[in-house]
């Protein structure tokens, strides 16, 4: 909803500046990014992605491991369950519940890890690639940068699209460092 009350307020900004003003509207330069495209295709993201990726077969081995355990132990559980006394039974479905509970918690862990791994990568870059878009909105009299991966855009012309550029300038500030 915020979304929408944004791109409102911009489109009628915009609108209301050039029926005030016909030399204005002209005037008004409007350029688009998409910064997790940036991110994602730059060479510090594409190194970052294999590290996540790396790290995402392993969680998923470690989940499967625990998901033929699980599936071992409930098969075990069945088969026994008309043959043991009602004690070992009860004994059987608290460890499995126990195990059942160690693998939610290896999800949950994992998912959590992620997420905080990825925003410590955007924490970490983020200021550096709104450097290079506050330079290049500077140098050529833009009056507004959207970002399209955070901002809801049915349309913009795509010669307006600075994300390669975003990409290369960002890509040129790493490798000088």
């Amino acid at each position: 909803m915020k979304k929408y009350l944004f791109i409102a307020i911009v489109a009628g900004l915009v609108f209301s500046l050039s029926l005030g003003n016909p030399q204005l509207s002209r005037a008004e330069k409007i350029g688009f990014i998409n910064v997790k495209e940036v991110l994602m295709t730059s060479d510090v993201g594409k190194a970052t992605l294999e590290e996540f990726k790396k790290n995402v077969e392993k969680i998923t081995k470690t989940k499967q491991d625990k998901e033929k355990e699980l599936q071992k132990l409930k098969d075990q559980l069945d088969k026994q369950r008309n043959t043991i006394t009602e004690k070992a039974l009860k004994d059987m479905e608290q460890a499995y519940q126990k195990k059942f509970r160690d693998y939610q918690d290896l999800l949950k862990d994992a998912n959590e890890d992620m997420q905080a791994r990825e925003q410590e990568f955007l924490g970490k870059y983020y200021p550096e690639l709104m450097k290079i878009v506050n330079s290049i909105g500077e140098k050529e009299n833009f009056t507004l940068i959207i970002d399209i991966s955070a901002v809801l855009v049915a349309y913009h012309a795509k010669d307006n699209n600075l994300t390669q550029r975003v990409t290369q300038e960002f890509n040129k500030l790493k490798k000088s460092r």
